[in-house]
């Protein structure tokens, strides 16, 4: 981590880094959408075409795995957001108890990231005048006290990520009449698991193609087992 103050840090690579990391879930949350619910109705497909039990066992999907996913998110992020006002609390009665310790400490801290003792001293002197809670919050912890991930802000965003993405195969399986409801659906989710592939890859600054590959390969798998099965049952007249 380089010494910055967070008014810089905030302006040159905080701000978007978080950005990146929320787009990043949002793919990936529409991804599951995707393979889920595309597994969900393929699978309803190869043991019957009618509409209503389609478009039935569609929306059940969407709406449990959505809120699976937004329960699930608001439950990590809110023990994840726990974590870091217990250890900011703590760090905050340190400084009030033993304040030179913590000056040690932090001079330290910012030698171990390639700084001399002289400017690692001046720099931890000045960040400490300036705010030491967040000095020793950024530098020891990796935490920033005014950007806490809201749990409510990440559940909905999950449950609207994972809805977005589940909506394509719902609406490819329903629409279309019943000789094209498969290829169209088919076609249809390959091609969003390919772009969910392709971006989350950019995103990650990761190989593209390996990463598109695997995306649709495991999409096709999945849609595949899935209409297997169905078909398996609905020729047993389960």
């Amino acid at each position: 981590m380089t010494v910055e103050t967070p008014e810089h840090d905030e302006a040159h690579g905080g701000g978007l880094g978080s950005r990146l990391n929320w787009l990043r879930a949002a793919v990936l949350g529409a991804n599951d959408g995707v393979v889920s619910t595309a597994g969900l109705v393929v699978g309803v497909a190869g043991a019957t075409d009618a509409r209503s039990a389609l478009l039935t066992a569609g929306l059940a999907g969407l709406l449990a795995g959505s809120m699976s996913m937004a329960a699930g998110e608001y439950v990590s992020v809110s023990t994840q957001r726990d974590s870091e006002k217990a250890a900011l609390a703590q760090e905050k009665r340190e400084l009030a108890r033993e304040p030179q310790a913590e000056l040690v400490e932090l001079t330290g801290l910012l030698e171990d990231k390639g700084l001399s003792q002289e400017l690692a001293r001046e720099v931890a002197e000045q960040l400490t005048e300036k705010d030491a809670l967040r000095a020793h919050a950024e530098v020891e912890l990796g935490i920033d006290p005014d950007e806490l991930t809201n749990p409510w802000h990440a559940a909905g965003a999950s449950f609207l990520a994972f809805t977005a993405g589940a909506l394509l195969p719902l609406l490819a399986i329903v629409l279309p009449p019943v000789a094209l409801r498969l290829p169209v659906t088919v076609a249809a989710v390959l091609a969003a698991l390919a772009l969910c592939g392709w971006t989350s890859a950019r995103l990650g600054a990761a190989p593209v193609a390996r990463a598109v590959v695997r995306n649709v390969a495991g999409g096709a798998l999945a849609m595949a087992v899935t209409y297997g099965a169905g078909a398996l049952l609905g020729a047993a007249g389960v």
